[in-house]
């Protein structure tokens, strides 16, 4: 994994990330000159576009035909990116949006990839989606992955804490959620096959052994077993050996947990909801050392039936795929903070379809 002498985004002040200086800190071929090192180009482009309200600038770092993947499915095209940007800046046009962290990999030749949190404040002073402007502050969550080469951001997995964000407006979740639904097309229905978790009737089964031993600690390996565990064996037993003791968690729904006990009891809603669900690791890749510990990038995906009583309310029978994007934090072999948004705004929208079509809504 990456270990270049890069910018560090936490010890860095934003006067220096966005004057950084002439020399470069990797290579970048294709890159814009002023861009220093992969972490800077992301940090600095977000900034100018969002800050400085250079929204023009999307069409020079994002590709004519970007892949965006969203809450509820994914779209093409950087028009509807500039066309976003600027409904979101009408209705918080002083926002401000602060890096908490920028994980990478990748190279100038291959591309790079960045998991980037950033965390903004702002206060509705426009009309947005939600309605019109309450003027209150907001704080909002927000986690993406880009895929980037040549100073072109070619495809972008991006999730923000939308229900975060309708609470601090002062609105109703229930009314806006109906709202949502009622404005998006009806999906289609589809067929479902097996989930595969376990085969037939048998039990899951734990992962293989690794043929190829890594020396020193295996992050890959650590996380792929023991959330194969937790997630997929229902070990929930485990999370006291991954997870620190005094675990923070950062989730959607301004959700922020301490400790295992809550931890475990944020997972037992989930598996509570979507009892046959299956968790599998769609992307993953991490910097750090044993010494200094671990940060890492992980996307991800739960796919199950909503055939559980719990934090959803009664069940529909939908299958749904939740996905989300997580930075975890690894020292000393266990978990010491992770940071995950997922797209439930987006489920509950499909709850509400679903209970309508019941007449249940």
């Amino acid at each position: 994994m990456p270990q270049d002498n890069v910018t560090l985004v936490k010890s860095t002040d934003i006067a220096k990330l966005m004057n950084p200086g002439p020399e470069r800190l990797q290579s970048l071929e294709g890159f814009d000159p002023e861009y220093t090192d992969i972490v800077n180009y992301i940090v600095r482009c977000t900034h100018k576009i969002w800050e400085e309200m250079g929204i023009g600038l999307i069409y020079t770092h994002y590709l004519h035909n970007v892949k965006m993947h969203v809450g509820d499915g994914w779209f093409l095209g950087r028009d509807q990116v500039v066309a976003d940007t600027i409904q979101t800046l009408s209705a918080f046009n002083d926002r401000r949006a602060y890096a908490e962290s920028v994980v990478w990999t990748g190279n100038d030749q291959d591309g790079f990839y960045t998991n980037h949190i950033a965390l903004s404040l702002q206060h509705n002073t426009g009309h947005s989606v939600y309605g019109p402007p309450t003027g209150r502050k907001v704080m909002r969550f927000a986690q993406c992955i880009c895929f980037v080469k040549a100073n072109f951001i070619c495809e972008e997995w991006l999730l923000m804490d939308d229900i975060g964000v309708i609470r601090q407006l002062g609105l109703d979740l229930d009314a806006t959620v109906a709202l949502f639904a009622r404005r998006g097309a009806a999906r289609p229905l589809q067929n479902y096959g097996d989930l595969e978790r376990m085969l037939g009737q048998y039990a899951p089964e734990p992962l293989p052994a690794k043929t190829i031993p890594v020396d020193g600690f295996d992050v890959d390996d650590f996380l792929r077993r023991n959330l194969h565990e937790i997630w997929n064996r229902r070990m929930f037993n485990v999370i006291r050996d991954v997870y620190h003791e005094n675990v923070e968690f950062h989730g959607p729904a301004q959700r922020e947990l301490y400790g295992r006990g809550d931890y475990t009891a944020f997972v037992l809603s989930l598996m509570a909801a979507f009892p046959d669900a299956r968790f599998s690791i769609d992307q993953l890749y991490w910097q750090g050392d044993e010494q200094t510990g671990y940060r890492t990038s992980m996307r991800w995906s739960l796919v199950g039936t909503h055939e559980g009583y719990g934090i959803y309310g009664e069940p529909t029978g939908i299958r749904f795929r939740i996905w989300g994007l997580t930075q975890h934090v690894i020292k000393d072999g266990r978990i010491v903070e992770e940071w995950t948004l997922f797209n439930e705004f987006s489920l509950l929208k499909r709850l509400f379809l679903a209970r309508q079509a019941a007449g249940q809504a």
